[in-house]
Formats: structure tokens, sequence, C-alpha cells
């Protein structure tokens, strides 16, 4: 029977679903605004990814590509002209993450085949994955048969490799996890072992460190979604595991084993202390095409020369401080002293919630920037175990908490010792306002609540580089008490600027991890372990290759800013500070534009000289 309210609602619920498809194709209407656009981007992106689950697969990338070409063309039909300066920032932050989604899908694509012939039963778990995510009713004698097939292929695989290193030691080829000789010089270009893709298929293959790393991350991957489709399958179809429960569970086997050998025989990565550092060097060529697209307009090399000026700097400074402490221009004596003046053992908190509200304190004297009761009043101090400290040795900010690194009863003596100097007072003064307020406490806390959209947008070189920025003008304005202090500051300027250097020189192929840690300790001072634990996690997987370099230049970027803004232009300190808080943590040469008001057009690209004309050096 019709009835003329469901009639009613039929049609305004038709209507809704139309004026919905609508909105889903449309573009931004001249004049308009971004964000609905980029939130879509956002969560498209996010589905596709999800689906895609395997990150080894050809069809993930070549799908992720086509997705970014599509939203790339949707973005460039927006009347960039009609937009206000904010558009205009969004555009070109929504432009530069879809070139870096295919560029990411080309890079995704060149490590895939280089692990081509290391990676016998990619097809096949793949092609296992994708019937049960289309629903499709597997066919169980069939999958039995190819999984019975695994430990074959991976044995004929292991031969190989066993015979590419038999073949290296005979020709006394460099046995480094990180040679010079075996790191790539250009995008994809991975060196030898990319024989593993291209040689003739009984041919031997030599692997780096890297490469054997790199291929155990992707046989546990596949192992994961093997066990994923057979856990779908088996509980609820009798045949099934009659099939194929053996064959699983030997495929399981061989991939657990195969993983384990890449890890620990050929990668040497056997979960011990003293493993070797095993990374991801990219090579020069990507390493530039990150820059651009974090708006950067330098080389790494003419980084490298603004890291070394710095340096310069701070070593000058360091000699002053020394000679205020009566130890003439020994400023490692002047280090000594300073990391020997530690809090008494099971006081760590303490010292640092009185570093940190002194910090905070002295902002609010000196009116520099808005800091919210929320912000100002709800934070705590939390305990990094000894297992994280291997990899963050020093207090870190981890959302309403500060993370202390403190000596614990299950270390050994010297690491309690090392954990004490390395987090002294002094040190710590300035770790404090850099973690907390006005530090990334402050950030993240703005972040959240001002532009929140534009949190895809996020860079290293303002999250790290608003800190580094407080620490410089908290130097300025003479927030040191006495030489020791100024020592403890400068160490970690110093520590930026030689992560620039390590950093780059590592991605570029010119430092190996011995060397950056040697580095880190003859050049800045570290304790060894320390300096081990830093530089395991800047080659590790948590962060982006640039990240290290991005502290000091993004810090140096938003100085400049300030002295155009605040020195030159008349703006005041407090509003500068908190306006920059507004804009998310985006490129600080598109918040440059914003506070400036720079003229900006859809085809714009990084041009700031923030450091000034620099001519790179060897």
């Amino acid at each position: 029977m019709n009835h003329p309210l469901l009639a009613a609602f039929a049609l305004a619920t038709l209507t809704e679903i139309s004026a919905a498809q609508t909105a889903l194709n449309e573009v931004p209407p001249a004049g308009g605004d971004l964000q609905t656009l980029i939130e879509r981007v956002g969560e498209d992106t996010a589905s596709l990814a999800r689906w895609h689950s395997i990150r080894w697969s050809d069809a993930r990338w070549n799908d992720m590509e086509a997705l970014a070409n599509k939203q790339m063309a949707k973005l460039q039909s927006v009347n960039f002209d009609s937009l206000s300066q904010q558009g205009k920032i969004d555009y070109l932050l929504l432009r530069n993450k879809l070139r870096e989604q295919l560029a990411q899908a080309g890079r995704h694509r060149a490590r895939i085949a280089e692990m081509k012939d290391l990676l016998p039963f990619r097809d096949s778990v793949i092609a296992l994955e994708l019937g049960r995510w289309k629903m499709e009713q597997p066919d169980a004698r069939a999958s039995a048969a190819t999984l019975a097939g695994f430990a074959a292929d991976i044995k004929k695989v292991r031969e190989r490799i066993e015979n590419g290193r038999h073949q290296e030691k005979k020709d006394n080829q460099p046995a480094d996890a990180n040679a010079t000789t075996n790191l790539p010089t250009s995008a994809g270009a991975d060196a030898p072992a990319t024989q593993a893709a291209s040689s003739a298929p009984d041919a031997p293959i030599v692997l780096t460190a890297v490469q054997a790393q790199r291929a155990a991350e992707a046989v546990s991957d596949f192992r994961r979604a093997l066990a994923n489709w057979y856990e779908y399958h088996a509980p609820y179809t009798p045949e099934f595991p009659w099939w194929c429960k053996k064959p699983f569970e030997e495929a399981r086997a061989a991939l657990d084993e195969y993983a384990r050998y890449l890890r620990q025989d050929v990668a040497g990565l056997k979960g011990a202390p003293d493993d070797p550092l095993v990374g991801n060097p990219i090579g020069r060529d990507w390493v530039i095409e990150d820059l651009k697209l974090e708006f950067v307009a330098y080389t790494p090399e003419q980084l490298i020369t603004i890291a070394e000026r710095e340096f310069a700097w701070c070593e000058a400074r360091m000699k002053e401080a020394s000679r205020d402490m009566g130890l003439a221009d020994d400023w490692k004596a002047a280090l000594e002293k300073v990391k020997n003046i530690t809090a008494p053992a099971g006081e760590q908190t303490s010292m640092m919630a009185e570093l940190t509200r002194e910090g905070i304190d002295f902002v609010k004297q000196h009116d520099l920037v808005t800091i919210p009761e929320i912000a100002d009043k709800y934070w705590r101090l939390e305990m990094i175990s000894p297992e994280n400290q291997r990899f963050w040795p020093f207090a870190f900010y981890g959302g309403q908490t500060i993370g202390v690194a403190a000596p614990a009863d299950s270390m050994t003596h010297d690491a309690k010792l090392q954990s004490m100097r390395g987090n002294n007072r002094h040190f710590s003064r300035i770790v404090a306002p850099h973690e907390l307020t006005p530090g990334h406490h402050l950030q993240g806390f703005m972040a959240a609540r001002v532009r929140p959209y534009r949190r895809d947008f996020t860079t290293p070189f303002f999250v790290e580089g608003w800190c580094l920025y407080w620490e410089m003008k908290l130097w300025d304005m003479d927030y040191a008490q006495s030489p020791e202090d100024r020592v403890g500051m400068l160490f970690w300027r110093m520590h930026r600027c030689a992560r620039i250097i390590i950093s780059l020189k590592y991605h570029l192929g010119e430092m190996t991890p011995q060397q950056m840690i040697d580095f880190l300790v003859d050049r800045v001072g570290h304790e060894r372990d320390n300096a081990t634990s830093e530089v395991r996690r800047y080659i590790g997987p948590d962060y982006g290759p640039l990240y290290q370099a991005a502290y000091m230049l993004g810090g140096l970027a938003i100085r400049s800013l300030h002295e155009e803004a605040v020195t030159k232009g008349g703006m005041k300190e407090r509003d500068f500070n908190d306006a920059l808080l507004t804009y998310g943590s985006i490129p600080v040469e598109l918040v440059r534009a914003g506070v400036l008001n720079k003229p900006l057009t859809r085809d714009s690209e990084p041009a700031w000289n923030f450091a000034g004309e620099i001519t790179a050096t060897k």
C-alpha cells in the first residue's frame, strides 16, 4: 500500500543522496575553503591504504598513484587566484602532499623490483589475500598446492644468497653493514644487491645488510598476511583446514626461518645491545626530492655548509664559557665538569619538574607567548624504560607527558653513569622548555585546536624547528644563569648542527653509522652509549631521512622570519609567536608567506634562502 509519508521520506532521502553525490564530485567554489577537499583527500587515501594492507604489492602502489593523479586533477581545477592567502597556502600544501604520494609510489615500486628474486612467494600470497578481500570462495585444494611449494622456493633463494656470501668473502669485498661502496647514489639505486632482481635464475645474490634487513621486514609482512588469510577461512570452512592446515604450517615455518636468516645471519641483527647499526640510506636524488617537498631551497651540500658554520659559532661560544669556568679554551674539560653535575639517584624526575616550571615562568614573565590554562595545567612526567633508553636516551615529549631518562636498577653500573651524565642538570635545563612549554607541548596543544585539518601536512622543519627557535631565543635573552648553563645549551645546539652533518652525509653515502657515532662522541662530546642510541634512532624506520636535519634548519628559518616580521617589521613579540601557532606544523616558507603576505602562485616552489646565499664546501 502506498503511503504519502513514506513516499515523501523516500523522495527526501533520494534528494539528500543526490546532493551528497554532487558534493563528493564537485570542487570548491571560487574563493571557497579547501578544508573539505583536504579532509576528503586524506580520508580517501587512508581508505585505499587500509584496503591494500600489503605494502609490497604492485597493485597497492598502482592504485595509490592513480588516486593521487585523480586528486591532483581535482585540485588543479580550483581557481587559485580567487582563494584567500590561507586558501592558497592550503592549495600548495595539498599539491605537495600529492606529489609526495606519487613519489612514494615510484620509490616503493623500485624497492619491490629490487627484491623480486628474494620473495618468490610474493605473488602467491598477494593473490590469496586479494581473493579474500574480494570475498571470493577459496579453492582449498589449489591453495594447498600453492603453499606446499613455498619451502622449496625459499630454499633455492637461500642457496643463491649463501653463494653470494661465499663469493663476497672470496673477493674480499667490504663487510661493513653500511659500507659506503654499497650505498645508493641516486633514487632507487641500491648498489650490488640489485643483482637479486636482474641476474640469471641461479646466479649468486650479494646482499648488503641494509637490503637483508629490508627483505626480512618484507618476509615478516607476508607471513602476517598469510596468517590473516588462513585464519579467516580455516575455522569456518570444514574442507579448508583438511587441505591447507599442514601446508600452511610448513609455509609459515619456512617464512619465519627465512626472515630470521635474513635478519640475523645476513644483516647481523640478533637483538643484542651490540648489534650492528643498519639503516636505509636513500641517496642524493631522493634527498633533493624530499627537500623540495619540504619547501627547502638549498641543496644537501649547502645545508651541510650551513651546519658547519653554525657548529663553528658554537665552538667559539663554548670556549668563552670554558674560560669563564676557569678552564681556558678546553671546552671539552668544561663539558666533562658539567656532565658530572647530576641529580642524585632517584631524583631525576624532581629535577625535571623544577626545570620545566622554571622555563614556563620565564616565558610568562617576559610575555613571550600566550599559554592557555589547560595547556599550562595538565601535563606530567613519565619514565623511559631501560630498553627504550637504547633508542631515546634523553627526555622527550609524548603527548601531555615528558619522558624522563634516568638510571634504573636493571642497568649495568656503566649504563647508569652514562644515563646520569647524559641527563645532567645543565643539559636538562634547556631540554625542559624544548619538550614542554613553549616547545612541543604548547605547539601540539594549539595544532589540535587551530586548523587541525592541516595535521596531514606536518613537517619536522616546523615541529622541531619551533623548539630550536625557542632554544635560540632563550639564549639571546640570557636564560642561562651560569657558564655551566651556557655549556648545556651549547651542547644541544652543537648536537643539532651535528645531526644535519651526519644524517645528510649518511644518506648521501659519505658516512657510515660508526662514523656518525664517532662524530657525536669526538666533535660534540656525547657519551658513547648515548651516541649509539641516537644514531640507531636516526637511521631506523621511525623517522624520515630529513628529520634529524630539520631541528636546526627549521629553527634558523623561524629565526630569520622573526627578523623580518618583528625586528624589521615592527610586529610585537607575543603577536608573532601566537600567530605562528595558528598555522599548524607546515613548511616555514609557507608560514612566512602567510605572516608577511608574500605573493603566491599555484606554481610556487621553494625559493627562500633563510640562511643567506650559501656556497657549498666539501
